[in-house]
């Protein structure tokens, strides 16, 4: 696209005027086809002309003011403008388009000795030049970095670059192609490499494509392998060129022949190794030794080729195991299998074979490369098969045994078996490295037992002997222990100790020591009264028999028990024939009046039992249970349930005793029928379902099973609708339903209380709407007087007003916030509930039209703008800012009154409504700054910054922008700031 020339301003005709123009016209096309940003200007700053790149540069300007601080500095305007002749020039940053930085060089020359005196400015971008130079500097870097060397010929100007990083370098020829290849001669040349090196030589004279590998022998660093590649192109039509690139890979080239020395004695040794070996890829066999092929009974050389599952197939491996073998060790890594290869021609028995398959070469593209080693462990597994039947057999000699055995070193076990383990309580596993000290009651006693041992063992060559041990949870018991040394001559090689326990026959014996006199200590701790008669009448009686009878043993010895018996010739302790009536261990229960020594009666329970008829003498034992008292409690049991019986009959509640396990009632109480509506015929033995309502049943049972599952009271409160078919009226039971189990082998039951709170209810209900009329009346009254007052405190600010006209403008803000304030709270007097946001915003717009004489439109447009309500937190600041807003459009929409009562520049107000949320605009004629953004206003007490202060945080967000000639400022609410 061309674009046109700047035109100059007219100048004024006169001598020379054509001439003028003449050299106005070039000046003009000069700037029009200068690549670089000119600019004419005079001392005053006034830019007379300017071009295409300038104005890319810097935009439309008409004042060198207007251009960046850092250009006009460079510039040296205006103190530094150069003088006539001379020329001013500058490197310097300056501002560019989009927030960038430029590097320029700024040249400024006086354009002649015009009047008035006029200077022009060169900007010229450097930008590409730096560019230029850090690419040459990193490329310089990354060669060196990477030993490179670089050259290109060109055939218009030869060889213009050559750069060189590490690498082998010689003398010979300079320039020419010999430069480009790091100064490499045919004079360093290897012999060996000189026909490469010729090949090079041709491909540049041809300008062909080809890569040459060749050796040097540099004077300083010996011998050095080079790689060169020679790469034409063409930098234009008839302009071809030639690139060289030289890398010294001495490296590669050695570790290349180092690994082909290895490849030669790997060979030499797979073919004296005793294993065999081969070299696999993927399934194929690449190279193997001859002790592999020997093992799979394979020709000499055959191998070499053929697929490794099948060559281990056709030995007799299954192919399925083969197959799998090679699997495992391509996905792991490492398999070791073990085969048994059959007879065949060239084996006349089985030979047992271990083969190691290690995968060489981690996963990726390609078959993956694995080791194979072969090797006959046929003598091995026959060893082996020795081995393992002389363990077995010992093992079993050692681990079956009832006796526990352990072997043990230097006061350590080395091993124990499973006896020994159970014997002492801990794991088998455990007792390997536990110290001996461990199994005895604590460090003395292993050391006297300890010497008792070394003793025996000096003089007997071994020790027997009972020793106490202690198991792992601290319980002791008596073992009998044999110790054997494993080599008398040296006791460094331990000994071998057998142990039998032997404390059931100990405690066996002790047991009976002790038995008779813990079982009369037991008789004597019970509360149960024991008395033994035989013959001859008492022969012994324990404690609670000697204070139930009132007496010592010494009293009632060898008397008949009948001497404790009341007067009753039926009693039971009068009784002779309890050895003919009842058998060995019989019993019989009865329960009779005694008389106590000391006068005292009281009621027992007793059993009666034969024992020792089998020794030729029977005898009597009495156990006898003194219940005076739990005759007494339930007489005192059975009298409160009879008044209690006589409460619940009585009592103004409906009562009912439900079984827990199927919920049917077991006992109720006159004003339960009330409850249910029913006769108690119709109630008891029967479940909810069937004398209640159905929705009234399936709640009661839900509360039941509730109360049942949790054990905590249940309650709930039952309301029933009068009903008219039946004449029965409104009613509002309050049930309360708890868990009477006792214990846990107590059947459980389930007590319903219910009592009939409608008159309560009713009362509670009136109670609460007559405090709410009253609270209602009482928060408008309250409203009513603060509007009042705010009203009076407007007029006393508005007469202040005209008191003080230089702060008339600050307080009729005021006046307009007291006016929306007192607004708010006429609203509140004339409505019950939350404001209306609609009513507010009308409210507002009148009393603001009132104050300023001004008209405030209002256009409602969304569905049913009256669900939105203010809350009472935040109807004061919604509406102060509702205040402000139209009072900041009113002051800025400008142009006066006539202008402000034309047609088009009246405030206009609109509440757009949305499902969820509202939006208020208000729009006035007016502009805002070119960088203005209401958040840049702070928060204040006047204007926007009221605004700001005022908003609510959550559900309320403010914007002010340009429309066209107008502004519009945007309330935008939503919930919690609003109530929908």
């Amino acid at each position: 696209m061309t674009t046109p020339p700047p035109v100059l301003p007219p100048r004024p005709a006169g001598p020379g005027s054509s001439v003028r123009r003449a050299l106005d016209s070039e000046l003009a096309e000069l700037f029009a086809i200068s690549p670089q940003a000119l600019m004419l200007f005079d001392k005053s700053g006034r830019i007379w002309q300017t071009n295409a790149p300038l104005q890319a540069l810097a935009g439309r300007v008409n004042h060198v003011g207007e251009l960046g601080e850092a250009l006009v500095g460079l510039m040296g305007w205006p103190g530094d403008l150069p003088p006539v002749g001379a020329t001013r020039e500058m490197l310097g940053w300056i501002e560019a388009p989009q927030d960038q930085r430029l590097r320029a060089r700024i040249r400024v020359r006086s354009a002649g000795t015009a009047m008035p005196p006029r200077w022009l400015a060169q900007i010229e971008d450097l930008s590409a030049d730096d560019a230029r130079d850090l690419s040459k500097i990193e490329i310089t870097a990354l060669m060196g970095t990477a030993g490179v060397g670089v050259a290109t010929y060109d055939s218009a100007r030869g060889w213009v670059t050559s750069s060189a990083g590490r690498g082998a370098g010689g003398g010979g020829s300079d320039g020419g192609p010999n430069t480009a290849l790091m100064s490499i001669g045919r004079d360093v040349v290897e012999p060996a490499s000189l026909p490469e090196y010729e090949r090079l030589q041709q491909a540049l004279r041809k300008r062909e494509r080809a890569e040459v590998r060749y050796a040097v022998r540099h004077r300083d660093t010996g011998q050095r392998w080079l790689l060169s590649r020679v790469e034409p192109a063409e930098l234009s039509p008839g302009r071809p060129v030639c690139t060289v690139v030289t890398l010294d890979v001495s490296e590669e080239e050695s570790s290349r022949q180092r690994n082909a020395q290895l490849l030669r004695e790997l060979s030499t040794i797979l073919d004296l190794n005793p294993a065999g070996m081969a070299y696999l890829r993927g399934s194929e066999v690449l190279r193997s030794n001859h002790r592999f092929e020997a093992l799979l009974g394979l020709p000499e050389s055959s191998a070499t080729g053929q697929s490794f599952d099948n060559l281990l197939i056709r030995a007799g491996v299954p192919g399925a195991s083969a197959r799998q073998a090679l699997l495992n060790a391509v996905q792991q890594g490492l398999c070791e299998v073990e085969y048994q290869l059959p007879v065949s021609p060239q084996r006349t028995q089985p030979v047992w074979v271990s083969l190691a398959l290690r995968r060489a070469s981690e996963g990726g593209p390609g078959p993956s490369e694995i080791v194979a080693v072969l090797t006959d462990i046929t003598r091995l597994r026959a060893q082996q098969a020795e081995m393992e039947g002389l363990e077995r057999e010992r093992e079993l000699m050692f681990s079956l045994s009832d006796v526990g055995i352990i072997y043990q070193r230097e006061g350590r076990i080395e091993r124990a078996n499973q006896a020994m383990a159970e014997m002492t309580g801990r794991p088998q596993e455990s007792l390997k490295g536990l110290a001996l000290s461990e199994l005895y009651e604590d460090e003395r006693a292993y050391l006297n037992y300890s010497a008792h041992e070394r003793r025996d063992l000096s003089l007997h060559g071994r020790a027997v002997g009972e020793r106490r041990l202690t198991r792992r949870d601290g319980s002791g018991f008596w073992t009998q222990v044999s110790v054997r040394p494993v080599d008398p001559q040296d006791p460094g090689a331990g000994a071998i100790c057998s142990f039998v326990s032997v404390d059931e026959r100990r405690r066996a014996r002790e047991t009976l020591l002790v038995q008779a006199d813990r079982t009369r200590a037991i008789l004597d701790s019970v509360l149960v009264g024991i008395v033994t008669v035989g013959d001859q009448g008492i022969e012994w009686m324990n404690r609670s028999a000697r204070r139930m009878f009132g007496g010592e043993l010494a009293d009632f010895m060898g008397q008949p028990i009948s001497v404790v018996a009341s007067d009753d010739p039926e009693h039971p302790l009068r009784r002779t024939n309890w050895l003919a009536t009842l058998e060995e261990g019989q019993a019989e229960t009865f329960e009779c009046k005694l008389t106590a020594r000391d006068g005292r009666d009281f009621w027992v329970v007793g059993n009666a039992v034969v024992t020792g008829r089998d020794s030729g003498a029977g005898q009597l034992t009495f156990a006898l249970l003194d219940i005076e008292r739990r005759r007494e409690a339930e007489a005192q049991i059975a009298q409160a349930r009879a008044s209690l019986q006589r409460i619940i009959e009585t009592a103004p509640l409906a009562i009912a005793l439900f079984d827990a396990s199927n919920q049917q009632v077991l006992q109720l109480n006159q004003a339960m029928t009330g409850f249910a509506r029913r006769p108690a015929s119709e109630i008891v033995s029967r479940p909810p379902a069937l004398w209640l309502t159905g929705p009234e049943a399936a709640a009661l049972n839900a509360d039941l099973h509730h109360a049942m599952a949790t054990h905590e009271m249940v309650r709930r409160e039952l309301q029933r609708e009068a009903n008219p078919d039946t004449g029965d009226a409104a009613e509002v039971w309050d049930m309360r339903i708890v868990s009477l189990q006792a214990g846990n082998d107590d059947e459980e039951q389930l007590l319903l209380v219910a009592s009939d709170v409608t008159e309560q209810r009713a009362a509670d209900e009136a109670r609460l709407v007559a405090a709410i009329s009253q609270r209602e009346m009482l928060i408008k009254e309250v409203h009513h007087r603060i509007k009042n007052n705010l009203q009076g405190v407007a007029g006393l600010l508005q007469q202040n007003a005209q008191r003080h006209p230089e702060a008339a403008a600050a307080i009729a803000e005021a006046v307009g916030h007291v006016h929306a304030i007192a607004q708010v709270h006429g609203l509140q007097v004339g409505m019950t509930g939350p404001l209306r946001v609609q009513k507010v915003i009308e409210a507002i717009a009148t009393s603001v039209q009132r104050m300023f004489g001004r008209t405030i439109s209002l256009e409602v447009s969304g569905p049913s703008p009256q669900r939105f309500a203010l809350t009472e937190a935040d109807s004061i600041p919604i509406a102060l800012t509702i205040n402000e807003l139209f009072t900041n459009a009113i002051k800025h929409s400008g142009g006066g009154d006539a202008a402000a009562q034309s047609p088009g520049n009246e405030v206009r107000c609109s509440l757009e409504v949305g499902q969820s949320e509202l939006c208020i605009s208000v729009r006035n004629r007016g502009h805002l700054a070119p960088d203005f953004h209401i958040s840049q206003i702070p928060s204040g007490i006047s204007g926007l910054g009221l605004v700001r202060a005022l908003l609510p945080r959550k559900g309320a967000a403010i914007s002010l922008e340009s429309d066209g000639d107008d502004v519009v400022a945007r309330l935008g609410l939503s919930p919690p700031a609003v109530a929908v």
